[in-house]
């Protein structure tokens, strides 16, 4: 800094309040100097690199030319796909620069949009995803109408009598699925408010397996339950909770199979609850597991749709798990089952 004049360091200390990272090019686009946010995002070590190597983007680099050749100022859209994923919008404007001691330079000022870029991707991708679920049951249930209203079967009952169940498996399917859209949506609004009421955790599990057990022993599953008498008392929403654990005994069941075990077990730690629910089933592949809780993903696309699933159960549970400030792990070989364990906090 003691090199600089008294307007250089004046213009070195704005640019370093600034957010955005701001790069500065000699002529041979050399970095000569940069802000503070730029050392901190790209390293402390870019001082005299070539930009191409702090920043790999064709569409840049022809920009920062063309800036250099034209005096003119250029603006740009950069994509980073590795390591992870980035995106910037990059103002490239030549001239002067006392900060460099150079008449020919190019001043850089990245914008970080990457946040606001996959958002509204999101957005699109999520749109599109709830298109396509809805628009295979209505196309079901419109072919069984117009054949039941004027086709082959507009005479026949017996042949009408057996549409009837698929049209009415379908709207539950759309039901089901609007119902978890209505579900996440508002769960997510709400992810970031504590909830402040007591519940008992072992009530509530308890409660979820009376409920499902019908259906478990229909499936000649067997279920075991592991759950000490103790105080298990935290804070919580308990229509959520039973959410949770909804779907994750609907998921064990779902991907069983007959005479295979679930195994649901609940421990008072030193300053958590331990719940787990392991199963037996076909297990998820390694390379799926960090997608598990995304809208709309299934291992097994055919399997979920057969089974009633509408991909955003999971996705639920996680938001869920986030509101109440409880950690969530996956464990799974692909084959040999999976078990889901969350960490409540206590009161």
């Amino acid at each position: 800094m003691s090199s600089l004049s008294k307007t250089s360091f004046q213009e070195m200390t704005f640019l370093d309040e600034m957010i955005d990272q701001v790069i500065i090019l000699d002529k041979s686009r050399n970095v000569c100097c940069a802000n503070k946010s730029a050392f901190t995002r790209f390293g402390n070590d870019i001082d005299g690199k070539n930009i191409s190597l702090i920043l790999r983007d064709a569409n840049l680099l022809e920009s920062i030319d063309i800036a250099i050749n034209t005096k003119k100022t250029q603006i740009v859209d950069i994509e980073i796909k590795l390591p992870n994923f980035e995106f910037f919008k990059a103002n490239i404007i030549p001239g002067p620069s006392k900060l460099c001691n150079q008449d020919q330079s190019v001043m850089i000022f990245l914008k970080d949009l990457t946040e606001i870029y996959k958002t509204q991707k999101f957005k699109s991708d999520f749109v599109a995803n709830v298109s396509h679920e809805l628009r295979t049951p209505l196309q079901s249930i419109k072919l069984g109408l117009e054949t039941i209203n004027d086709g082959h079967a507009s005479k026949d009952f017996e042949v009408q009598k057996q549409f009837l169940p698929i049209m009415l498996q379908q709207t539950e399917r759309m039901e089901s699925l609007i119902n978890d859209l209505l579900s996440l949506s508002k769960i997510e609004l709400q992810e970031h408010i504590r909830p402040t009421s007591e519940v008992d955790l072992k009530e509530i599990i308890n409660h979820v397996i009376d409920l499902n057990l019908e259906l478990i022993k229909k499936k000649k599953i067997k279920l075991e339950s592991n759950i000490a008498d103790n105080v298990y008392k935290m804070f919580g929403d308990r229509s959520r909770l039973i959410e949770i654990f909804t779907n994750l005994i609907n998921n064990a069941y779902k991907y069983s199979e007959a005479n295979t075990i679930i195994k649901i077990s609940l421990i008072n730690k030193k300053d958590i609850f331990l719940f787990s629910i392991k199963d037996q089933g076909v297990g998820i592949p390694k390379k799926y597991l960090p997608r598990i809780t995304e809208r709309f993903f299934r291992v097994d696309p055919a399997r979920s749709k057969d089974g009633g699933g509408t991909g955003l159960g999971l996705a639920i549970v996680k938001h869920i798990v986030n509101q109440h400030r409880a950690t969530m792990d996956i464990i799974s070989t692909d084959g040999e089952g999976t078990e889901f364990t969350i960490e409540f906090p206590k009161i």
